[in-house]
């Protein structure tokens, strides 16, 4: 993979600030006004919201305060999401040597991800669909923030079997590999139906329930399903660090989003 392009931001100065100052503030500010359960530690994955940082971010910033903690090292984060924007089947990895934000460029562990394109079948590159894609991109400030010294492996989900993307991962992961999966969660109910049926999602998820997860309305039940699957084979355990909606972050309450911070542990 020589030659590669950087992915240039599709949604700086539309979901987060595009002036750099501006947005390490408010990143860093999320995450200092976060607080954590004394037993999350460990932390190899998080659950986080892909929302416009007005909305998402004060959520967001608990899952990443739970990677701020841990110890500095050399790191590969495998970022997940779904695809809003284009169909395809498979898990789009792009062709990209880095993703650039105002902070600066993330770079991608390009060698993992040519693996990964060369061993099984379901990845592709499809740079294509995350040219406009903003749920990996949200994420990636909140890491440059949070993480000092990481490469990305970024995964865009289409139609794919999440237990087929988990198997695989499991046989790739090393022990101070990150999961992040980019997920909201229900749409565009009122503020009480929003609450009652993220409940029962987070629930289901708390207990392992793969198939309450599919049947909720997370936009990223694919991701999320794989890496309960991993946190299953891992023994990971899951913890509900925040809920909100937007409801209670200066949107209106008839019509809201919902988003959860979620990290698991060893």
């Amino acid at each position: 993979m020589n030659d590669l392009r950087v992915r240039p931001p599709a949604v700086a100065g539309q979901f987060y600030t595009g002036d750099p100052r501006q947005l390490n503030r408010a990143v860093q500010e999320y995450i200092d006004a976060a607080s954590l359960p004394e037993d999350v530690r460990h932390v190899k994955g998080v659950i986080a919201p892909h929302a416009g940082y007005t909305y998402s971010g004060t959520t967001a910033g608990y899952a990443f305060k739970a990677l701020k903690q841990l110890p500095e090292k050399d790191r590969t984060v495998f970022l997940m999401g779904p695809a809003h924007r284009v169909p395809f089947t498979g898990v789009a990895l792009g062709d990209y040597s880095a993703f650039r934000t105002p902070l600066g460029d993330v770079p991608v562990a390009t060698g993992i991800v040519s693996q990964m394109l060369e061993e099984a079948p379901f990845y592709i590159a499809a740079p294509h669909a995350h040219g406009s894609e903003h749920c990996l991109e949200v994420e990636l400030p909140f890491l440059q923030v949070s993480l000092p010294r990481f490469r990305l492996v970024p995964m865009l989900f289409g139609e794919v079997d999440p237990q087929e993307v988990a198997a695989d991962l499991l046989d790739r992961l090393r022990v101070d590999d990150l999961i992040v999966v980019s997920s909201d969660l229900s749409h565009y109910h009122d503020h009480e139906t929003a609450q009652n049926r993220d409940h029962r999602l987070i629930k289901a998820l708390l207990q392992g329930n793969e198939s309450g997860v599919r049947h909720g309305e997370a936009c990223g039940r694919a991701p999320v399903t794989a890496l309960m699957e991993m946190s299953e084979s891992n023994g990971w355990i899951p913890h509900l660090l925040d809920y909100r909606t937007s409801g209670d972050t200066g949107g209106g309450r008839s019509r809201v989003v919902g988003y959860a911070a979620i990290a698991y542990t060893l």
